[in-house]
């Protein structure tokens, strides 16, 4: 069991999809940190040594923002737009769709479950 920034890592993945489960590293980043570490990207994690695994982690340490800081970094940045009432910002505060997509259909993601508006049938006539 690997324990890289903060997050143990499955043993049983190779190296590179195993990086993946790191917040903030995607299969790009995994590649290029890989290749900067000089391992080979198809190596399992169980069989790596403990010096690979450190150099795993000092790479991603010394050149990358992962895990807790990024978390924080993309919170700040969108309590920022909705603290200054940016549009982007207005629109995270009301939570609908922030990237211009339409919400006359689809954007049930982001406004939650359908409110049915009105009866879905005529009433019938009643006898009096």
């Amino acid at each position: 069991m690997a324990r890289i920034a903060g997050v143990v890592i499955p043993a049983e993945k190779q190296v590179q999809v195993a990086l993946t489960y790191i917040y903030g590293i995607g299969p790009k980043f995994a590649s290029t940190i890989l290749a900067a570490a000089k391992i080979e990207p198809t190596t399992r994690v169980k069989d790596l040594t403990e010096a690979e695994e450190q150099r795993l982690r000092d790479v991603i340490d010394n050149d990358y923002t992962v895990e807790g800081d990024l978390q924080r970094l993309v919170t700040n940045n969108i309590k920022r737009l909705k603290d200054i009432n940016a549009y982007r910002g207005l629109r995270h505060k009301s939570g609908l769709p922030v990237n211009g997509q339409r919400t006359r259909t689809n954007a049930r993601t982001r406004k939650g479950r359908a409110i049915a508006v009105g009866g879905a049938q005529p009433k019938s006539a009643s006898k009096t």
